[in-house]
């Protein structure tokens, strides 16, 4: 049959689902050093680095996921309309393109700053939680009514998909809630050293992620397989 029309995009989008996932499984490796006691401060504060290193692969995923989505959907709109307006033009694919490179900058500048800068940490909570609404309204719609934007090839996998990105940014944002004790108590630890409250302190930051952890990793792989294999589309 030939190389599909839209083969890199493809790729590109993929690529996003293995190095999200992959990173994510670092870093969580990763966090077991933090958190072992039997290591010295400075071999903790070691793997830290490390643990944030691999942890903006995973950030810088999950904002390019948005843009790459929407230019796939642009490709093969299947006559996709809102208020008789077709969906993703062109120049609304380079807006999407444009958004998130301006979201990647704040990502990437509030990772490196840890915070330092409250005015960048509260734009890029501003845009996931208005992210977080607005999928999940689409891919609501889009999995309720009988032809969502004028669709009839039941694209009901693609609000799946959508829902499931909506509860990978949403669990983000449950990590980083949990994470808020961990900063002052790793500054404690590599300043003072360990102590029982310390590492009760570490642990429940870290382990209290867990569930989100997964969350994500379940969101991840259940929106890889939605969007190879289509469950449910007619062609």
């Amino acid at each position: 049959m030939g190389p599909h029309p839209h083969g890199w995009w493809i790729v590109l989008h993929l690529v996003l689902f293995v190095f999200w996932l992959g990173g994510d499984l670092g870093v969580f490796y990763s966090s077991r050093s933090v958190l072992n006691p039997a290591l010295t401060p400075a071999a903790r504060a070691t793997a830290l680095k490390i643990m944030s290193g691999l942890d903006l692969g995973p950030k810088i995923c999950l904002v390019l996921f948005l843009p790459s989505g929407v230019t796939l959907m642009a490709l093969e709109p299947h006559g996709a309309e809102l208020f008789g307006v077709r969906l993703f033009p062109l120049w609304s694919v380079l807006l999407v393109w444009a958004f998130a490179a301006l979201w990647l900058v704040l990502t990437v500048a509030d990772h490196r700053t840890h915070g330092r800068f409250p005015r960048v940490r509260q734009a890029d909570w501003a845009i996931r939680i208005a992210l977080v609404a607005a999928i999940v309204g689409a891919a609501s719609y889009t999995l309720l009514a009988d032809r969502p934007f004028g669709v009839d090839t039941n694209p009901r996998w693609l609000g799946a998909k959508l829902l499931l990105y909506a509860l990978a940014l949403a669990a983000g944002l449950g990590i980083r809630l949990k994470l808020r004790a961990f900063g002052p108590a790793f500054g404690t630890l590599v300043s003072t050293g360990s102590t029982p409250e310390v590492e009760r302190t570490l642990r429940g930051s870290v382990d209290g992620c867990l569930p989100y952890v997964w969350v994500i990793w379940g969101s991840v792989l259940a929106a890889a397989v939605s969007g190879v294999f289509k469950p449910g589309a007619l062609l």
